[in-house]
Formats: structure tokens, C-alpha cells, sequence
């Protein structure tokens, strides 16, 4: 397809003849006039008399309990950057419509019009007690960071920014599988992350959790190698290397792994060919990485590559994280998502990968053959064992 009919295609489908992704829509009957009575005034009175005694029925009588918020300044929007609030809109409704269709999760999608982070904090907390979760999107770092933290102290239901935590999950999953492949280990690897935002700084906190060597990470900004010697905030500067290195080549030279959440085409041929042998790549801006397959084949026959398409083998997709993560958070009441439940999605996503793939996930890829190796090291988004498999794990990781 085409970028001009995918642009076209994508407006006839945003519009048609029901502008938007998402409805909202009611699953009692609403026939007659003892229907209204139960469902308003004056039955409604009921189960607000009771939630009033006990405010633990508010998931008995209401949909709070699967319902989240999907919620945006829109000052990071995908590849688009700072798009402001309305033109977020379109992404928090495909949010919605991926948690309803994966996870059988209803959300409201909530635009704040405004990037001061008092103002967003407060206002997320004003209106908390409708959701039974939280989930943040495309929201600019560092401000992030700050916005999350503090949401997750002061609310009582499960507060997760996807772009950061989603992410590092669904990486974390795939790269751990890639090292075992590779026959290197998580703890001896050297990593260069190019991206120093949102997505690689919480990457890199959750690969630490799993046994990475902070002293064998590489971080790098468009500033370049983020050093002892460097003047970056206090978030990136955790991550700051005792290195002369400056630039991404230099970085790149007997690297094990590689994870790009930067921009296009900031990687070149030789600086694959610099890497050590038996490399990783995961080339994860969308819609173009930073190297592209191709190229990173070419002078390399020895590599694993994920990006994040869906028009290459690897891809890494958050759809494998959030929509599940959820449904096991809801699923156990949690109060919040811990780094326990995250690790507990990881691994249920890696040992999925390695069981057999279901006819139907092959019918899914045009027959495409799967099964554990270098071209398929995460589970496909398709694959219906995905909803058996990861929210009983974080739930059980929640009640533990």
C-alpha cells in the first residue's frame, strides 16, 4: 500500500459513516417502562443507597471495575510530536478500541488541555474515582515521569504510562528471548539505548530489575553519549557512563545489543558491522527504524532485528502489554501495577513465544511459519493464548 491511499484510507476510515472508533453503548434492557425504572429513576436509587454504605459495591453496581482511562495532554503524540490535545484524540480512540477488542476492557478517552503538570496531576485526580485504572499516553518527558509518580502515590487503582512501562515490557520479553537465541547473557551484555526518553529510560529501569549491568549500558541522546561528564538531568544521568566515548559509532563498536526508541535512520551499515558477534537490533521507530532490516541484513548474516512494524519479522508492539496487564490488574482489584506484575508479564510473553503457535495465528499471517527462533522472538498480537496466558500471571503477581 501506498503512503498516499494508506493517508486516504485512514481518513475514510476515521470517518465513514460514524465518525471516530468508539461508542458507548449499553448491555441492559432499556424496552419499557419498568426497564427505565430499574436502570434511572427511580430503581437507581438502590445501588447508590448501598455503594453509599459500603463504597467497595462501586464494582458491584457500576462499571468501574473494567472501566480505564485513557488519558493524553498530547505533547508526544506517536511519531508527531506536540500535537495538543485534539489532535490526540484519534490515538486515545484507537487506544480505547485495542482495549476493548484484546482485552474486553471498556475506556473512556479523556484529551486534558493543558501541559502544566500541577494542573494534569489534579485534574486526573479530581475525576480518578470513575476509573478502576489509569492508563497515561503520549505524554512528553521528563514531565512524565514527575506526572506518573505522583498519580501513583496519591490514587488507590493502578496508574501506568504505556509509552514508558508497556514498552519495556514488550522489549524485555523479546530481547531476553533474543540473548537466549544469541547464547549471551543478560547480565555480562553490552547495550547501547539510543532514546533517553520516556521509553528507553523506563527499558532500561526494567532490564535492570531483570539482571542488566548498568555499568555495561551505553545511553545516548542527540546530545551523544550521556557521560559523567555530561550536563542532562538527573533522570538521565542515573545511566550516565564512565566513558570517553561521545558519539553513537563509537558507542555501537563490540555493542551486544542495540534498542533505538529514537528516530529514523540514525544507525548506519557500519555501525552494525562494529557490533560484536551474534549482535541484536531492535530498531523500534515507527513508522521508519533506524536502520532498517534490509540494511542491517546486508552486512550482517549473524543478527537478531525487531522493529516495530508489523511488515517485518519481530515486531514490537505494545498491544502484546497493555490491554492484558490491565485485565490482570482489574482482575485482581490491584491498587497499583508493581514491578512484580510487570515481570511476571515479560515472562509469560516469553514463554509463549516458545510453545507451539496455534493454526489459527498462522492462518492470521498468511500461513507464515513460527516457532522459536531468530525471525520469531515474541508472540504474534494476534494470538488468542494471549489472554489466557498474561492476565492470569499479573494477577497472580498482584496477590502475591
Amino acid at each position: 500500500m501506498q503512503n498516499k491511499n494508506l493517508h486516504e484510507d485512514a481518513l475514510n476510515y476515521h470517518q465513514g459513516e460514524r465518525p471516530g472508533k468508539i461508542i458507548v453503548s449499553t448491555h441492559k434492557p432499556m424496552e419499557t417502562s419498568e426497564d427505565l425504572s430499574l436502570a434511572y429513576s427511580p430503581g437507581v436509587a438502590a445501588p447508590v443507597r448501598e455503594i453509599d454504605k459500603d463504597a467497595s459495591k462501586v464494582n458491584l453496581y457500576t462499571a468501574k471495575g473494567n472501566l480505564v482511562a485513557v488519558i493524553s495532554d498530547g505533547s508526544a503524540v506517536l511519531g508527531l510530536g506536540n500535537v495538543g490535545p485534539l489532535a490526540s484524540k484519534p490515538v486515545m480512540e484507537g487506544k480505547a478500541a485495542l482495549f476493548k477488542k484484546f482485552a474486553d476492557i471498556d475506556v473512556f478517552d479523556i484529551e486534558v488541555d493543558t501541559q502544566d503538570v500541577d494542573e494534569f496531576v489534579q485534574t486526573v485526580k479530581n475525576i480518578a474515582p470513575t476509573f478502576g485504572g489509569i492508563n497515561l499516553e503520549d505524554i512528553s518527558a521528563p514531565r512524565c515521569f514527575e506526572i506518573e509518580q505522583r498519580l501513583i502515590e496519591a490514587l488507590d487503582i493502578p496508574v501506568f504510562h504505556d509509552d514508558q512501562h508497556g514498552t519495556a515490557i514488550i522489549i524485555a520479553a523479546g530481547l531476553l528471548n533474543a540473548l537466549e537465541i544469541q547464547g549471551k547473557d543478560i547480565g555480562t551484555a553490552k547495550l547501547v539505548c539510543l532514546g533517553a526518553g520516556s521509553a528507553g529510560i523506563a527499558t532500561l529501569n526494567l532490564l535492570c530489575e531483570l539482571g542488566l549491568n548498568k555499568d555495561n549500558v551505553l545511553l545516548v541522546d542527540r546530545e551523544g553519549v550521556i557521560s559523567k561528564n555530561s550536563k542532562a538531568d538527573d533522570i538521565k544521568m542515573q545511566y550516565a557512563a564512565d566513558t570517553d566515548k561521545t558519539t553513537l559509532a563509537e558507542a555501537m563498536q563490540d555493542a551486544d545489543v542495540f534498542i533505538g526508541v529514537a528516530a529514523a535512520n540514525l544507525v548506519s551499515k557500519d555501525m552494525v558491522k562494529s557490533m560484536a558477534d551474534n549482535p541484536i537490533v531492535f530498531a523500534l521507530s515507527n513508522p521508519d527504524p533506524e536502520i532498517s532490516p534490509a540494511d542491517a541484513n546486508s552486512v550482517r548474516d549473524d543478527l537478531i532485528m525487531a522493529t516495530g512494524r508489523s511488515d517485518y519479522p519481530n515486531q514490537v508492539n505494545n498491544v502484546l502489554g497493555f490491554p492484558y496487564i490491565f485485565r490482570g490488574a482489574l482482575d485482581a482489584n490491584a491498587t497499583a501495577i508493581t514491578t512484580a506484575m510487570k515481570i511476571a508479564a515479560v515472562n509469560a510473553l516469553r514463554d509463549l513465544t516458545k510453545q507451539a503457535v496455534p493454526q489459527s495465528v498462522l492462518d492470521a499471517y498468511d500461513g507464515e511459519s513460527l516457532s522459536f527462533g531468530k525471525d520469531y522472538i515474541i508472540p504474534k498480537p494476534f494470538d488468542p493464548r494471549l489472554i489466557d496466558t498474561v492476565p492470569k500471571a499479573v494477577a497472580d503477581a498482584a496477590n502475591t
